[in-house]
Parts: structure tokens; C-alpha cells; sequence
């Protein structure tokens, strides 16, 4: 008779954690890419709110830098335990150039938010997707799917629902400096996307944060000031959350065409406006609650179709 095996709560973890990631595996690729892409958004939304408000007090492109920086600092066990090797990219060139757009598109985008309402942001920062849908058809030779653009434009809507009622229009040129933004990051997205087809998402984020911190801390350096403690643990949480959300969308990106994606990306305004009641004390207006059912359907619906599409990438 085989002795049993005493309980503990880490078996059980372990136990607990193989059985979801085999439910996970069973689900269809396109509808995994895309749980993949909320998870991501989810995590940015919890770092905006950090972000923004360390931009209030301290040096912008020292935000920058910082928030990066821990960003790397957070994966360089990872690298240490497997190696140097594991994390040297395929196409070097690639991961420069995605981190210099990438750097481009944060520095304008730190620029213009602590400037801007954030009503008025977040409607700005959802013309991304639509760049991103344009160029993942130009450039990357993905299908034109009537549901996508479908999904993409629903979605777009609900996001007008909640925030046209709030425009203030405050903000001057620094409005301009946002939305130069978002083509900016929609082509480091494809760059990312381009990348996914022969590298780990390990290795993209590690790259990501390290040619960032590299090339923003000449801009850092010049208006340096020293953080209190909270701020520094403030970066250490941007770091962190920075890190999941990056390598949620990497995976998203090698799982399912960026294009099916974009949709989701209108979800981020539910959490941010669940962040701002339950932070900030913001109750969500009708017109947030009427927004979010227009988005969640467009989500729920988008999602259905492309479960049922045949799978063109696997794992």
C-alpha cells in the first residue's frame, strides 16, 4: 500500500496551478491571446494611476527613467538564474529600434500627463488601437476583418459615451502632445508584434527596459530630484507592474493577430474608472455605466467570433 502523501499548502499551490494552466492550454488560442490582452490592460490601468500621480511631484523624465529602471531591476533575477544567454535576442537591431520608438512615444506621453485631465487623456489614448489595426494590415499583412473593425468602432463608441460628457478642453498643445503619442506607441506595438515570430516574450521585455533606461536617463539626469520613500516605493511598484503588463501583451501579440486584440483595449476605461471610485472616491457617472455595457459587449462579442475562427499561430 502506497503511503499517502501529507498536505501542505504549497503542493497544494502546485497542484492548483498545473490544473489551471492545462484548462488554460485547452482554450482556443485566439481566446487565450485575448485573456491575455485584458490581463495587460488591467495591469497598466494600476500603473497609470501610480504613474500620474508621481508625475505630479517630481521631474517627468525622471519618472521615466525610474519607473524602467526598476522595471529592469525587477527582471534581472530571472536573467541571472538562466543566464545571459536565454535573453540574448535573435534580431538585435529589432530590439533597439522597438526600444527607441518605445522611448519616443513615453517621452511625449510623459510630457503631457501631468498637463491634461484625465478624461480627456484617456479619450485621446484610445485613438491607439485604430492606428494599430491600420498598420497591422499595411505592414504586417493581416487580414482587414469586417467583425474587428466592427468590434474596434463599438468599443471606440463607448469610450465617447463616457468621456465627450466630461471634455473640459483644458490642457492647450499638451492635448497635441498626447495624441502625437499614440501612433507612436501603435508602431511599437507592431514592432513588438513583428518580433513575437522569432522571439521569447522574456527576452522583448528584458530588451524593452533596458534600451529605455539607457536612453532616458541622459533627460533624467538634468532636473534630478531626490524621492521620498513612498516615491521610491511608488517606482518599485510601477516597475513591477510594468513588467507584468508588458509581458501580458507580448504574449497576447504571439498568441493572436494584433488586430483582433484592439477591441480590449477599451476595457482599460472600466478599470480606470473602478480605480478612480475606489481610490480616489470618483463615483462613475451614467453616462461611465451606459459607456461600460457598450464596451463589454463589443468585448463579449468580438471574443465569440474569434474563438470560432480556425487558429493560424499556436504556443
Amino acid at each position: 500500500m502506497r503511503p499517502r502523501k501529507s498536505w501542505s499548502p504549497l503542493r497544494q499551490w502546485s497542484l492548483t496551478h498545473h490544473r489551471g494552466r492545462r484548462a488554460f492550454a485547452a482554450w482556443p488560442v485566439a481566446v487565450r491571446g485575448m485573456v491575455w490582452m485584458v490581463l495587460g490592460g488591467l495591469l497598466f490601468s494600476f500603473l497609470n494611476t501610480i504613474a500620474r500621480e508621481l508625475t505630479l511631484h517630481l521631474d517627468v523624465y525622471q519618472s521615466q527613467f525610474l519607473r524602467y529602471l526598476f522595471g529592469l531591476l525587477v527582471i534581472l533575477p530571472w536573467v541571472w538564474r538562466e543566464g545571459w544567454r536565454a535573453y540574448m535576442p535573435v534580431n538585435m537591431a529589432g530590439q533597439f529600434w522597438r526600444g527607441g520608438v518605445h522611448t519616443l512615444g513615453l517621452v511625449l506621453w510623459f510630457t503631457a500627463l501631468p498637463k491634461i485631465p484625465l478624461a480627456d487623456m484617456t479619450a485621446i489614448g484610445f485613438t491607439g488601437p485604430i492606428f494599430i489595426m491600420l498598420g497591422a494590415a499595411w505592414f504586417l499583412g493581416e487580414p482587414m476583418r469586417k467583425d474587428r473593425w466592427i468590434a474596434a468602432i463599438i468599443g471606440f463608441a463607448g469610450v465617447l459615451v463616457v468621456v465627450l460628457p466630461k471634455m473640459s478642453g483644458e490642457g492647450g498643445w499638451f492635448n497635441l502632445v498626447m495624441l502625437a503619442s499614440s501612433p507612436v506607441f501603435a508602431a511599437s506595438f507592431l514592432i513588438t508584434k513583428a518580433l513575437t515570430r522569432y522571439e521569447k516574450a522574456g527576452v522583448i521585455v528584458l530588451w524593452q527596459a533596458l534600451t529605455v533606461t539607457v536612453l532616458s536617463l541622459p533627460m533624467a539626469l538634468p532636473n534630478w530630484q531626490a524621492p521620498t520613500l513612498m516615491q521610491w516605493l511608488g517606482f518599485a511598484a510601477t516597475g513591477v507592474l510594468g513588467t507584468l503588463a508588458h509581458y501580458c501583451l507580448t504574449r497576447a501579440f504571439a498568441l493572436a493577430d494584433i488586430s483582433a486584440t484592439q477591441s480590449l483595449r477599451f476595457l482599460d476605461l472600466v478599470w480606470a474608472s473602478l480605480l478612480g471610485w475606489l481610490v480616489f472616491g470618483d463615483v462613475p457617472s451614467q453616462w461611465t455605466w451606459a459607456g461600460a455595457l457598450v464596451i463589454l459587449g463589443a468585448t463579449v462579442w468580438i471574443a465569440r467570433r474569434e474563438s470560432r475562427r480556425k487558429p493560424v499561430v499556436s504556443d
